[in-house]
């Protein structure tokens, strides 16, 4: 919404906040950068500013991980504010070259990645079990596969894991195919409002195609923009670990197979802080046999984020601190944990960088939770 459309303190009720500071004081990117999430919300309620704040760099220091929402007294969503000021920058283009390269590929290309849509399915080449719907076929579950696990050839095996397991366990799935699209999650995230409202749309009609009881993610932030963020969508949704869980807890996938290591499980922000899903990621470790697990100080809606959401894969903090996946990597280290498990794309690239940027290879590694799961069936 510009601001010829309504004011900042009409859509974001900054009325409402007391100046408590607590925002502020819970955001894990103020000990990095200069981000003052406080102050933004006090400035904002003076129209007259708001093009000079939305100049501010320190905008896009936030990475939309909630804790600001969660600390507030009053139940606003200080970051919110920091996104307005952002769609204030892409309403005049005057945003990264590299975000206005991924939102023109979200445009044209259906995902952020710059990859050719035709390409989306390479991932599952030589993999069987692979049912592309056709419209008004009936499945229980849609999967959803989001585009970093589609295109990124890193990330691509989890979801030939995920396959193999809903497989294993009798699951009656399928895919939408090439023409899946970006959730628009990330597209929102830099300030693109009508291009998150074109996915929006889009997207909802595209899975009206299909008689299908449940759609089911594989990222977070899809499973948060489908969940929470998309107007007319009727279908529940479920992240892949709540379905896995299930799946586990119905007696109808075996896991078998030693995985010895020990595991801290880092709380994807998407997932946890935002969705409360802290209870079936764990619930899955404990059940793969050899798995010792051990918990971060800072954990479930303490959690510290891996600063991988907020259009952050696409826009370069100016600070030059370390980051706080390399935070996150050194509280694993102390903890002792071989392996830090993950359930979210972003936060598995952050964290591998983290480990390599720490230089801790030898010792330690980032899994998904679907690789556990792979090894132990």
């Amino acid at each position: 919404m510009s601001i010829e459309e309504g004011t900042f303190v009409q859509k974001y009720d900054l009325l409402g906040c007391i100046q408590c500071g607590r925002c502020t004081g819970g955001c894990p990117v103020t000990v990095r950068t200069p981000l003052n999430v406080r102050r933004f919300v006090y400035d904002t309620v003076d129209d007259d500013v708001l093009e000079e704040l939305s100049e501010k760099p320190e905008i896009w220091d936030c990475t939309t991980c909630n804790t600001c929402a969660i600390r507030c007294p009053k139940g606003l969503e200080p970051f919110e504010v920091l996104l307005g000021l952002r769609a204030m920058r892409a309403e005049e283009g005057n945003i990264e070259p590299t975000a206005i390269t991924a939102l023109e590929s979200m445009f044209n290309n259906g995902n952020p990645w710059g990859k050719p849509a035709a390409k989306r399915m390479d991932w599952a080449e030589g993999l069987d079990g692979v049912r592309i719907l056709e419209e008004g076929e009936k499945a229980d579950v849609l999967l959803h596969i989001c585009c970093t696990a589609a295109y990124d050839p890193k990330i691509q095996p989890f979801v030939g894991k995920l396959i193999t397991i809903l497989n294993a366990a009798g699951v009656d799935f399928g895919l939408i195919g090439e023409e899946e699209k970006h959730c628009g999650s990330e597209a929102r995230r830099l300030g693109e409002e009508g291009l998150f409202e074109y996915f929006d749309e889009e997207n909802t009609e595209l899975f009206g195609r299909y008689d299908v009881q449940r759609l089911v993610t594989l990222s977070p932030h899809c499973f948060n923009s489908f969940k929470n963020e998309y107007t007319n969508l009727s279908i529940p949704v479920l992240h892949y670990t709540q379905l896995i869980a299930e799946l586990i807890e119905d007696g109808k996938l075996e896991l078998s197979k030693e995985v010895a290591t020990k595991v801290v499980f880092h709380d994807p922000c998407y997932l946890g802080k935002k969705n409360l899903v802290f209870d079936e990621p764990r619930y899955i470790l404990s059940k793969i046999p050899g798995v010792e697990t051990t918990e971060f100080f800072r954990s479930k809606e303490r959690s510290l984020c891996c600063e991988g959401g907020g259009g952050k894969m696409w826009v370069e903090s100016e600070s030059k601190a370390p980051r706080l996946a390399e935070t996150r990597v050194a509280d694993a280290h102390d903890l002792g944990a071989q392996t830090i498990a993950v359930a979210c794309p972003f936060c598995w690239l952050t964290i591998e960088d983290a480990i390599k940027a720490k230089g801790y290879e030898e010792e330690m590694q980032v899994k998904d939770i679907l690789e556990l799961l792979g090894e132990a069936l």
